[in-house]
């Protein structure tokens, strides 16, 4: 499996975070619209998915150059705090650095940077890592931002909708009163990194681009019909993130929500992710247009696997089957890309 970098550049707007799982679906729909994406049903590409999956797809992670270099903002692990930082001997000290540390989300990790320990690294808050991203914009971007009163490198805001009753044309009882949903706006001038694998005895590069412009597009996520979820696409490079990560790993931060096989880590440190999985297309209409409920793992976690053979594939996880009872076929991606690293056990 080869491991591909895509840089995505938003349009618009985001009604849904840009996780791997997914882009997985949409693209999958991709595939289903049209078969002549890949030169293949959807089918047959999800008919050995389960063993050998065709397309992992990572979620999004900021990028930016400050002077040469190219950072990446990866999400803070979900490991010990004293493992990530170095924590004050001084009990009081201690207890106020732990509170900081906390607000700490981003990672940054340097392009060809190799990983050696998590002390070693930059990390940054929400306010900081919009600080960080400012020096990129130009002069003008900068000022409307300034008068915005923009302080976070993404904005989470409530967005009023209304639903109407198409009889009365008003909003009102009965399931037609105003509401509230959650949008994402990133900061001007942003590019993410999806990285994304692909076995090309089945899909190569080339597909995988054509169905991600047209999910740019259309729209990516929650209310793509009103809009939101558009993205250009940047360039795209063959990555090896061995690169990234450690030359004498002992574990797989993930990049993508997973949902990791049985028997095969002595430790596992993640936060929970429940995906309540709805269908789209036609099936949104049906009796029951929910998928069931799935646990699973978050990216940034943290799995130390039993045995070093782990290693020799770029992602861990397992495919997701039987949920849904209004489309037994439906599959959903557990699988997760990783940076190989080497932590303290």
């Amino acid at each position: 499996m080869k491991v591909y970098e895509i840089i995505i550049k938003p349009a618009t707007g985001f009604g849904t975070p840009i996780k791997g799982d997914t882009m997985f679906g949409h693209f999958c729909w991709q595939v289903a619209y049209d078969e002549k994406l890949v030169g293949r049903t959807l089918d047959v590409l999800l008919s050995c998915y389960p063993s050998k999956p065709f397309a992992v797809f990572s979620s999004a992670f900021p990028k930016f150059c400050i002077g040469t270099k190219y950072l990446y903002a990866f999400r803070t692990p979900n490991f010990h705090l004293d493992k990530l930082f170095a924590l004050p001997e001084d009990k009081k000290e201690r207890i106020k650095k732990r509170k900081e540390y906390k607000s700490k989300r981003w990672m940054m990790i340097e392009e060809g940077y190799e990983f050696s320990s998590f002390k070693k690294l930059e990390f940054l808050s929400d306010s900081d890592l919009f600080k960080r991203a400012k020096t990129n914009l130009s002069d003008d971007t900068r000022k409307k931002m300034r008068r915005a009163g923009t302080k976070n490198y993404i904005a989470v805001f409530s967005q009023p909708r209304n639903s109407i009753n198409r009889v009365t044309f008003t909003t009102g009882k009965e399931g037609f009163a105003p509401f509230e949903v959650e949008q994402y706006v990133f900061c001007p001038e942003t590019e993410l990194a999806l990285f994304v694998g692909i076995d090309e005895e089945v899909v190569n590069i080339n597909h995988i681009l054509e169905g991600l412009e047209r999910i740019g597009k259309l729209g990516f996520g929650k209310d793509a019909s009103a809009g939101l979820g558009r993205f250009d696409l940047g360039e795209e490079t063959e990555i090896d993130l061995k690169e990234i990560g450690s030359k004498s790993p002992n574990a797989c931060y993930t990049l993508s929500p997973c949902v990791p096989e049985k028997d095969t880590f002595v430790e596992m440190y993640f936060t929970p992710f429940t995906r309540f999985g709805r269908h789209g297309d036609v099936l949104a209409k049906s009796s029951n247009p929910f998928k069931n409920p799935v646990i699973m793992a978050d990216e940034g976690g943290i799995f130390i696997p039993r045995s070093r053979e782990s290693f020799k594939k770029p992602y861990i996880g397992s495919a997701v089957m039987n949920i849904s009872k209004a489309e037994p076929r439906s599959v959903m991606q557990g699988y997760s890309l990783y940076l190989p690293i080497n932590v303290e056990v």
